[in-house]
């Protein structure tokens, strides 16, 4: 048998080991590019409104499409003019935004696109009414008045 003395002191080698190189990894690239959907979907008659409504405000170049907690269902749409000022060129600096055929350009928060993406705008003119209109797939309910909605 043989003895097996159990010292205090331990020694590491001072030659370092080969440690084998990482295997590069392949990645795949995709051929094409996947089709992004648009956050938004302004229809002619709501841009050529936005348009009319732009043209009265100095210094206007689009407007800012958003959410805000409000009303008797959650959520509410909102929309702000963007003026030319260094303020919403910083403001709008994140925004999402679709340029319509008519030129108009409406930005869309980036904190409401996961509540507005897919959302058609319309502009609808009645005997008693005129408003902007949104047709929003992530909706799950409206209020009756149709002020608010919840996703």
């Amino acid at each position: 048998m043989g003895l097996h003395i159990r010292t205090a002191d331990r020694g590491f080698s001072t030659v370092a080991a080969e440690v084998p190189k990482p295997k590069k990894r392949r990645r795949r690239r995709r051929k094409t590019a996947l089709p992004t959907r648009a956050p938004i979907i302004v229809t002619p008659g709501a841009a050529d409104r936005v348009k009319s409504l732009l043209s009265t405000k100095e210094d206007a170049k689009g407007i800012r499409l958003g959410v805000k907690k409000r009303g008797c269902n959650g959520l509410s749409f909102t929309m702000n003019y963007v003026l030319d000022t260094p303020e919403d060129a910083k403001l709008t600096k994140l925004d999402e935004f679709v340029t319509c055929e008519n030129g108009v350009v409406v930005y869309v928060d980036p904190g409401a696109m996961f509540n507005i993406v897919g959302t058609v705008m319309d502009w609808e003119e009645t005997e008693l009414s005129a408003e902007f209109t949104f047709n929003n797939p992530n909706s799950k309910g409206e209020c009756g008045c149709g002020e608010s909605f919840n996703v």
